[in-house]
């Protein structure tokens, strides 16, 4: 086998599979349902003309982009042949939904709660828009858009509209969208010097991963190749009731900002706690050479500055000793705020509806996002803290969770946790590359038969 790094062929893979987003940007994800197969293939003819590639010759502040992505249910509305349909992984042949336990979507976060359409056979295409700006987004969808207006068997059944404003920061207060692998062959640098680049067939189908091998993809090649899976949920977020946390469990005002940054592993203004341990420091939070430049086990095998059970610990755990390969289980993470913010010091819920549009995408559903959902973020054995969960968005029911943390001459223990992210809904979904979506536009009957 070569040791030679693939050139990715950017021209045919989708701007949402490794393209950076704008910042800041507006985004909106539309979900159709497709009625009339014939419909459905002249909609992604269409859209094969809107659908922006990972080459581009605009710079990413300036760019907007349109993705698009199919479920399962989707697949088989278009027509897709019985064997193309039966060599897509197992879990996206039977869809987030049927996963549920398994991912912690269990009690508010259960599917018998989710918003409608998600979890019910309705949603076979998903686009995702993206702008620096609700003017240029809006122009964007509109050119969607223009790909099924006049197509009554393709019918918008959702919208969701977000943004990722100037301060980064999600609906808890944290600064987001930190951490991105560099991809071999992509071009597209990560943003830990640290962290060697990933095989490229960690993120799309077609390449070698980590293990040397080509995952699994579907065929025939003219449908997996350049392709990945995404994954998209809506996360409502229980600002309130964590900010009401942190104040019920601490001593101060300061004290509060300390103990939730020990619960995400890093302080508010995105600074890690790696290299800032005892105080905020938000020049170091804004800078993207230095604010994801660290690594845990050479300086902070136990847990002194970052816990072990902390947020971003969990969902990475870089180079420390933990059960298994931490490589294997990496994906690309996005997350995209919806609703108001909820002012700072309100310690109500005001009724409103806020949290993030999350995507993850990678090539191995099982091994990525399975795995880092139900062993890291809602499991502790891999880290020998038993069956703690993730303190931030753990599925923490029953009002008894704990979370630790290392400190001398004792660690300190909070109690009673609660789930402070509530699941609203998702699907598992394929994002093809454009030559897949011309594939897939020019199906027959006969072919599907």
């Amino acid at each position: 086998m070569s040791d030679a790094v693939p050139a990715l062929e950017l021209d045919d893979i989708q701007s949402g599979v490794l393209r950076p987003r704008p910042s800041p940007y507006a985004a909106t994800y539309i979900l159709l349902r497709i009625d009339d197969r014939k419909d459905g293939r002249e909609c992604l003819r269409r859209l094969g003309s809107v659908v922006t590639a990972c080459r581009s010759a605009a710079p990413v502040e300036r760019e907007a982009s349109v993705s698009v992505a199919l479920t399962y249910e989707g697949l088989k509305a278009l027509g897709v042949p019985q064997a193309s349909l039966d060599s897509f992984t197992w879990e996206f042949r039977q869809g987030m939904r049927a996963r549920a336990t398994a991912l912690g979507d269990i009690g508010e976060s259960a599917p018998e709660t989710w918003e409608a359409p998600f979890g019910t056979g309705q949603v076979h295409v998903v686009l995702v828009g993206l702008a620096p700006d609700p003017a240029r987004l809006e122009a964007a969808v509109e050119r969607a858009r223009a790909a099924f207006a006049d197509l009554s068997g393709v019918v918008p059944v959702w919208r969701q509209d977000c943004y990722a404003p100037p301060d980064h920061k999600e609906p808890f207060g944290f600064r987001d969208g930190i951490s991105h692998p560099a991809i071999e062959g992509s071009g597209i640098p990560g943003d830990n010097p640290f962290d060697p680049p990933l095989k490229a067939g960690e993120l799309v189908l077609g390449y070698r991963d980590e293990i040397g091998a080509l995952p699994p993809a579907p065929v025939p090649e003219a449908l997996g190749r350049n392709g990945t899976y995404v994954v998209f949920r809506k996360l409502h977020q229980k600002v309130a009731d964590f900010r009401r946390y942190l104040r019920d469990n601490a001593a101060d005002p300061a004290d509060e900002e300390l103990v939730a940054a020990k619960m995400m592993g890093r302080w508010r203004s995105g600074a890690p706690l790696a290299l800032c341990p005892l105080q905020d420091d938000p020049e170091l939070g804004a800078d993207p050479a230095r604010h994801n430049a660290f690594m845990f086990r050479a300086e902070d095998a136990t847990g002194y500055r970052t816990p072990p059970g902390s947020h971003v610990r969990r969902c990475n755990p870089r180079d420390a000793d933990v059960a298994g390969v931490v490589r294997l289980h990496r994906m690309i993470r996005r997350g995209t705020a919806y609703g108001p913010p909820l002012p700072e010091g309100v310690l109500e819920d005001d009724g409103a509806e806020r949290g993030l549009m999350f995507a993850f995408v990678g090539s191995h559903l099982k091994r990525q996002f399975e795995f880092v959902q139900s062993e890291w973020v809602n499991g502790g054995e891999f880290l020998g803290l038993g069956d703690a969960r993730d303190p931030v968005t753990g599925s923490n029911v029953g009002g008894d969770a704990t979370f630790s943390f290392p400190r001398r001459p004792l660690p300190r223990k909070l109690r009673n946790l609660a789930s402070f992210v509530v699941t609203r809904g998702g699907e598992y979904a394929f994002m093809p590359s454009l030559s897949a979506l011309r594939w897939l536009s020019e199906l027959t009957d006969e072919a599907s038969r």
